[in-house]
Formats: structure tokens, sequence, C-alpha cells
């Protein structure tokens, strides 16, 4: 099997930001809004959006702040959805892009500035499919053709970058992208860029084309991926969105819990996927404030646990009568996720539902030397008996609940 470095690199970043930022940023109704209008009025309207967006010159330094705060390490934007519509200059391939626009400038080159800045790891996510262009429909090679030419602008007027993640190949299953053709421009240009084509709702962790480096999960918790067949080594990412709409919108209240946000998180570490949360900015570039405190305050429970949550994979040890809980492997440690451990105090002002088991067994042949929180450094009582171990805790004390904790163990 294959094994390529900046693969393994990419799984130690762990947490990326992904941004949906376009025209129908601007418009408020979510990135598929144009999909939806079908009178040729509307649509004139919406692409005369072009005329109006205009992101507040500091929208890319704070999302990348944002970010960093929030404890992520690179950021995949969406340098054009599947309007057509274009972030960056497209240098003559046609004029639908922010710098032809009110914009009047290369918004990708805003963002890798304010990505590098902030030291994040700049990604590019682009269409595959185009409801605007007219050859995606009339001539599809020459289609591709524009496609190919259009990517290549990203990987070459921008330094290194950290990989293009495609969507939309699920629009025309049974035609030929020419994925050779694509794959292979990009190499020659960002040998070790990652390439990730997102499979979409209907196809999650399915693996594709030799050149693809990640399998995708889409709004869907990871697993193991079953590499028995592959040629090389992949990795895997989970994309999620904090309400129903990837791209802002104004109506769109159906936002998740921080709880769930967290357990999300959580599940792909355990199977050594990355997650990458989604933001959608307003069409001034700025982030709706219910986005920013879901971020920083993800970002305060991601600093506690931040030794965790980074390099360490997937140990293959099983918690005994714990679907949630589960062990990662460290250097010359281990980490376990302990989930849903209540909050204690007088039964007058906390909920109690029986009386949770506050232990967590699992093999181990290794000989454990200590347990500790890594919230508090407290040392947690624990036995190991015959290859068992036996982790001992109580309920969190009042005043905190972090959903999810972690304890580090020393062999």
């Amino acid at each position: 099997m294959i094994v390529r470095e900046y693969i393994k690199e990419f799984e130690k970043l762990g947490f990326g930001m992904f941004v949906h930022f376009g025209l129908y940023s601007e418009y408020g109704k979510g990135e598929w809004a144009l999909h939806n209008i079908k009178d040729a009025e509307g649509i004139a309207a919406y692409e005369a959006l072009i005329d109006q967006f205009n992101p507040a010159p500091e929208w890319a330094q704070e999302l990348a702040s944002t970010a960093r705060a929030a404890g992520c390490k690179y950021i995949t934007m969406t340098t054009r959805h599947h309007d057509g519509f274009s972030l960056y200059d497209t240098c003559g391939l046609n004029t639908y892009d922010a710098p032809h626009g009110a914009a009047g400038r290369d918004l990708v080159r805003e963002f890798v500035d304010a990505c590098r800045e902030n030291g994040l790891i700049p990604f590019f996510y682009h269409t595959l499919l185009d409801w605007h262009e007219p050859t995606y429909k009339t001539d599809f090679p020459t289609y591709l053709k524009y496609l190919r030419q259009s990517v290549e602008l990203l990987c070459t007027n921008y330094g290194k970058i950290g990989g293009i993640w495609f969507d939309g190949m699920w629009d025309r299953p049974n035609d030929n992208w020419e994925e050779d053709a694509l794959y292979s421009m990009i190499r020659s240009h960002q040998p070790e860029a990652m390439i990730i084509n997102n499979t979409g709702l209907g196809a999650r962790g399915a693996l594709g084309h030799i050149e693809l480096d990640s399998v995708t999960f889409e709004r869907g918790r990871p697993g193991k991926i079953n590499l028995e067949d592959s040629p090389k080594y992949v990795a895997s990412e989970m994309c999620q969105i904090f309400a129903e709409h990837w791209g802002y919108a104004a109506r769109d209240f159906k936002f998740k819990s921080l709880t769930e946000i967290i357990g999300d998180y959580c599940v792909c570490r355990r199977h050594g996927a990355n997650f990458l949360l989604n933001v959608g900015p307003m069409g001034n570039g700025l982030l709706r404030p219910l986005d920013r405190a879901m971020l920083l305050t993800l970002g305060e429970w991601a600093e506690i646990h931040k030794e965790a949550l980074y390099l360490p994979r997937p140990s293959g040890i099983e918690v005994e009568g714990k679907e949630k809980d589960f062990l990662l492997r460290g250097d010359g440690c281990y980490y376990l996720f302990v989930h849903d451990i209540p909050t204690g105090g007088s039964i007058n002002v906390v909920e109690r539902f029986g009386m949770p088991d506050y232990t967590d067994k699992f093999r181990m042949e290794e000989k454990v030397k200590t347990v500790t929180w890594l919230d508090s450094g407290m040392a947690l009582d624990f036995e190991q008996k015959d290859g068992v171990v036996t982790v001992c805790y109580d309920s969190q004390k009042y005043g905190e609940n972090l959903v999810v904790k972690v304890a580090k163990i020393e062999i």
C-alpha cells in the first residue's frame, strides 16, 4: 500500500473550518438559492448581485482569526460554488467573478493572505457542476477544459496550498469527467496538495479515483474505512454545518447544540477523521453572531483538550459497555474520552436520572502508571488486574460541564 507523507500530515491537522461564501451570501437564502429560482427574471436578479456583492475590508481577517481561536488548523473556502460565480480572478475565462463586480478585488487572495498571517493552511473548494456556464449542458468536453483552466489558476496564483476540495460529480454520475487530466494537472503544480472529491450524502466514506487522498462524510459521523482493496492509504474527513444550510440563510434558526458539535468532533477523532465545521458568512463577509459565538466557545473546549485532539490516533481498544467512550493512542500514553458525566450537586439544582456507572473498563497489557484529567490534572483512581484496566471517576463538580472529559493515561 502506498503511504504518502502529506496525507499523514493532513490527518495531524485534525480540525478545519469550512466556509461557504459567494453571491448566495448576499441573497441570504442558502447556497442552492439559484437552483431554486425558476423564472428568467429571478435568475437575472440573482446574477445581478455581482453589482452589490462587496465584502467588508476585514472579512478575511475576522474569518481567519475566529478559526484560529476555535482551534482550527486549516480553512477550506468555496472559491467557486455551483452558481458559477468565482471569488478569484478568472483571468479572462469569463467576467463572472469578484474582481469584475462591486468588490473589484481578488477575494481568494485576501483569504489566503489572512490564513497565512494567522498560521492556518488554505484549502480551496471548487465546484465541478456549474449552473452558470452554458457549456456544462451544451458541450461537456469544452466545459471540462474550462474547469481545468479555472482550477489551474488556483494551483498557480496563490503559492503552496493545502489542497483542492471538489464537489458535484454526483450531478452527472454516468459521464466521463476526465479525472486523470484534472488530477494530473493539480499534481504538476501542487504535488503535495490533498485532492478530495466529495461523494455527497449518498455515498459517505466511499473510495474513488487513485489520486484522491481522503474520503468524505457529509453530515454523517465517520466510521472505520475499509482499505483492504485500496492501493494507497487515504485519510477521512467529516463536514458538518451548524444549522440546515451551508451558505448564509437569514431565516435558518435550526441550530445544533454545542453538545452535538462536540460529540461530532470527538467521533471524528475516534476514527482518525478530520472534522470540517462549516460557517456561512453574510454578504458582507462577516459571521453571523451565533456562528462566531459557537466557534469561540468550541475553541474554549478545544483549548482544554488540545493535547488529545490533533496528533493522537485511534487505539483499537474498546471500552466495555460504553458505546461512546473510547481511547486514542499518543506518544507514550493513551487518552480516554469520557462522555455523559453528569454535573453533581444538590438535588434541588441538578437533574438526576438514576445512578450511572462512574467507571470505564478496557483491556490493556501495558503497565499503567497514572490516570489524570486533562482539564484539572487531578489524579483518578484506577485498577489494573488480569489485563483489564478499570478507571473510576466522580460526577463533574457543580459549576462546570465539559460534555466530554479526557483523561491522560501514562504508561
